[in-house]
């Protein structure tokens, strides 16, 4: 194994972009002699480059301000652009290849052992393994029919978009016939409508759905003026400090608020690359929804990484109003019925999943423990080389499947291809409590390369917790759930298939 010495420096002068997300007190730090293996230097400069493809979005976003600097943005997000398409790139490259993280620090080496630019470059390339494209939106649009960059509708999309509406526009809609054809897509145009009705929330009988959608929404926002309007009533006060911990706590209250998680921490932290998820009145909204569903399932209360689960939800009914930029819309230009609509669709939904998985979320979490058990028994029997390799480096499957299962996998996968994911898992027989398991299986082995090549503990458990899907789309995800598809017929329905 290569090793680099890392000499005592004063850190050297950073490129523009490494200082604008460089913590300010590590600029100025001196550093006792550390020995890193190239391997870790590998591994870091693949996350590092990894969070410059995250930031090359941001400048793109900027970019559609100045259409002059249109072709500079699309430049700086490409992994290697060629020396002579952007030979200016190509220095700040070398610059980054010698720029590494170490403990949060940025150090420079100095050892003639160190990797030169040129095959830092290459390295990167093959541990990122990401395509060279235009950045892709994290919201899918209307003119962005299958969220993937490809062109606007295809006649076979066209077809199936009327067999949607045939299915919605009968007066009892087989929700059989409708989760055939869910399974593998739902078009957008009517996803919200198709959600409401494969979620439960919404009758098969279409005379039925006006009165159901209006006793919904006003039982929601009744909610809403019993509790949340009167959180700060003693009644309330405890769950709701898990809102805003800043009202005085009593010695009774500490103890309870120890195994609580705060909503008010988690919200702005939901979706932080998308700006619709920043803004106030949308906060508010989350934040409503999170305190309503804990008033009501004093089982769990809230639980961290329940806020992601309204987001799906969120984006796809906003969509019937929007046909843009859903990422960048101002909610608050939107009439306050309609907000109001769209906030009680979501929690209503939300309840509806969490129903089926809300062992997920209760004292120690059994579901997830249990699932991520499952997970770990499936892959050792499916490919027992990446299993071995996890026993080898002393990886466990709890620290990095515990987040895909406690999430779904959001915390993974760009929002587009979570959308496109839960068409699936609406169609699909407890999909989200049972279907999720060979997803998380069929997503571990689309890595079984890139985890082999790993050598290293910290290596592996960072490509783990950073696998890059920026680019990802309906394709990808489509090949994902076919595999989940295909594992699931092999071990659930047959589970003798694996038996040693």
């Amino acid at each position: 194994m290569r090793k680099t010495r890392i000499s005592s420096q004063p850190l050297p002068q950073l490129h523009p972009c490494h200082q604008a997300c460089t913590p300010q007190p590590h600029r100025t730090r001196w550093l006792q002699d550390i020995i890193v293996t190239t391997e870790q230097l590998w591994a870091l400069s693949w996350c590092e480059m990894n969070r410059h493809v995250l930031m090359g979005y941001h400048l793109s976003l900027q970019q559609q301000q100045n259409p002059a600097g249109d072709t500079e943005s699309r430049l700086s997000h490409r992994v290697s652009p060629p020396s002579s398409e952007a030979p200016n790139l190509q220095d700040v490259q070398e610059e980054d290849a010698d720029c590494e993280h170490v403990n949060g620090k940025v150090v420079k080496s100095n050892s003639e052992a160190h990797l030169g630019p040129s095959s830092v470059r290459s390295m990167l390339q093959k541990q990122q393994s990401l395509p060279v494209r235009s950045i892709i939106p994290l919201v899918a649009r209307i003119s962005d029919q299958n969220a993937s960059g490809a062109p606007p509708m295809t006649v076979r999309e066209k077809n199936r978009l009327d067999k949607f509406k045939q299915l919605l526009a009968s007066p009892n809609t087989d929700l059989e016939e409708l989760r055939k054809h869910s399974w593998s897509g739902i078009p957008i145009e009517v996803r919200p409508i198709t959600w409401r009705l494969l979620s439960g929330y919404l009758p098969a009988n279409k005379e039925r759905r006006e009165l159901v959608l209006k006793r919904k929404r006003e039982e929601y926002f009744g909610f809403i003026e019993q509790y949340y309007n009167s959180r700060t009533d003693e009644h309330y006060k405890d769950t709701y400090r898990q809102v805003t911990p800043q009202l005085k706590l009593t010695n009774g209250d500490k103890s309870l608020l120890l195994n609580k998680q705060h909503i008010h921490i988690d919200i702005p932290r939901t979706n932080p690359l998308i700006p619709l998820f920043q803004q106030p009145v949308v906060q508010e909204v989350f934040e409503r929804i999170l305190f309503i569903w804990a008033i009501r399932h004093p089982a769990s209360g809230y639980v961290q990484g329940i806020n992601d689960l309204v987001t799906p939800f969120f984006v796809v009914f906003l969509s019937e109003f929007v046909t843009e930029d859903v990422e960048n819309f101002d909610v608050a230009a939107l009439p306050l019925d309609t907000q109001r609509n769209i906030e009680a669709d979501s929690f209503w939904c939300m309840s509806k999943l969490l129903d089926g998985i809300q062992d997920n979320y209760t004292f120690a979490q059994p579901g997830i423990q249990n699932k991520v058990k499952a997970l770990e028994e499936l892959v050792s029997r499916i490919d027992e080389d990446i299993h071995n390799h996890f026993k080898k480096y002393e990886v466990e499957y709890l620290q990095f499947a515990f987040r895909w299962m406690n999430n779904l996998l959001m915390r993974e996968l760009p929002l587009r291809c979570t959308i496109r994911l839960w068409d699936t898992y609406q169609a699909e027989a407890e999909g989200f409590s049972h279907f999720h398991l060979y997803v998380c299986a069929a997503f571990l082995i689309e890595w079984r390369k890139e985890i082999l090549s790993m050598v290293d503990f910290q290596g592996l458990l960072m490509l783990l917790q950073n696998v890059p899907t920026i680019h990802w789309g309906n394709e990808e995800v489509g090949l994902l759930l076919a595999e989940a598809y295909r594992l699931k017929y092999m071990f659930a329905d047959a589970p003798s298939h694996y038996k040693r």
